[in-house]
């Protein structure tokens, strides 16, 4: 066996394939051990390496003394009245993150986080407003899925909840999409996302479709790029404004990818994408971007690239200084969109009795934008 091994034991639960293959072969072990330690952590959710039976008792007794499998603690979990749960997590230094698992009769979303807060800062999200503190790595990416799939799909605890016979999702113990929709703008630390992706679609961790995992973007058009070549996944950008002046106010980065680049990008990217389509999120804000003249430049843009409407009602926090379109303006814009040709939908407004829903996620950052020297909790 090679001598030359770490001295300090690590983390293997955020390691793709090519980081836990290089360590198996630093330690002097062959490759197909990678796939071994890949089944048992991502597929059946172990963090024992003893209850690991089909390696020898002298690799089993190595990794135990230079590696372990840890999971990120849990602060709190939180319950919903339409079957929504949130989970808490702590990263540090008096931060959270928050990761929100929806279930549905065909289906079961799994929403990550990928930062402390959020650099992005779009006017109508709430994780914008508060701040930004660091980067997620992919330990902590990762650990969002690994024990949150436990909870699901194996714990016995969670499935004794209440909330079990309130509802009737046929899937509702099992993870089968999972979408960075959480804190943070996933391609703003593409090096600690990009192995999570690979772990969700290596058929020895969590064996995803790639059309099942879904990034969604402000519009970093260079990140775009080398993810449509890396792992391209599905995408869905977040637009909410279908001109550059509206849109530099909502979403900043306009100002530096405007839309002309941006779907120049969106066209690069669909050339890679599982899906022949893309998404483009569009948050309904009242008086904001409701109206005719919106609904017509939407229409227009749309019709320039393959792709769906997501349509999503604003959910209101505090000091947002916004409030949500009327149902009469959403299905407006839900009739001219089809009858233009363009496949339209409404998102559902889930877990917003727990703050869970899209647009409310914003854990405890350090503010460094609106409060300084001070930490805060919006919940």
């Amino acid at each position: 066996m090679n001598e030359n091994v770490l001295a300090e034991r690590i983390n293997l639960i955020g390691l793709d394939y090519l980081a836990l293959s290089n360590l198996m072969q630093k330690w002097g072990y062959q490759a197909f051990r990678t796939v071994q330690l890949q089944k048992w952590i991502h597929r059946f959710c172990i963090n024992s390496f003893e209850s690991m039976t089909d390696l020898s008792f002298e690799f089993r007794k190595f990794l135990t003394e230079r590696a372990f499998i840890e999971a990120l603690p849990i602060h709190t979990q939180k319950y919903s009245s339409d079957g929504t749960v949130k989970w808490l997590f702590d990263v540090g230094t008096n931060n959270l993150i928050e990761t929100v698992f929806i279930p549905e009769n065909d289906r079961g979303t799994l929403c990550i986080s990928s930062q402390i807060g959020c650099t992005v800062n779009c006017k109508f999200c709430a994780t914008g407003y508060q701040g930004f503190n660091r980067n997620l790595n992919t330990n902590e990416i990762i650990s969002q899925i690994w024990l949150t799939k436990y909870l699901i799909e194996k714990s016995h605890s969670f499935k004794k909840k209440d909330i079990n016979h309130k509802y009737s999702h046929n899937n509702f113990q099992k993870i089968t999409n999972v979408v960075f929709m959480g804190m943070g703008e996933p391609l703003l630390n593409y090096k600690e996302v990009l192995p999570a992706l690979r772990l969700l679609v290596d058929d020895n961790a969590y064996a995803l479709s790639r059309r099942r995992v879904t990034i969604s973007t402000s519009g970093i058009v260079p990140i775009m790029d080398r993810l449509s070549k890396d792992c391209p996944v599905a995408l869905a950008v977040s637009l909410h404004a279908a001109n550059d002046s509206l849109r530099d106010e909502l979403v900043p980065i306009n100002k530096k990818y405007p839309l002309k680049c941006l779907l120049e990008a969106c066209e690069r990217y669909l050339v890679y994408a599982p899906r022949k389509f893309l998404t483009f999120e569009y948050c309904m804000i009242d008086s904001v971007n409701d109206t005719e003249k919106h609904v017509k430049e939407l229409i227009n843009l749309a019709r320039q690239i393959s792709c769906k409407i997501n349509l999503i009602p604003f959910n209101s926090f505090q000091n947002s200084g916004f409030k949500c379109s009327s149902l009469s303006k959403i299905y407006n814009f839900v009739q001219k969109l089809n009858d233009a040709g363009i496949v339209t939908t409404v998102r559902k407004t889930r877990g917003i009795d727990i703050d869970a829903a899209c647009g409310q996620l914003v854990g405890k950052v350090f503010n460094r934008i609106t409060i300084r020297k001070q930490e805060t909790y919006i919940n």
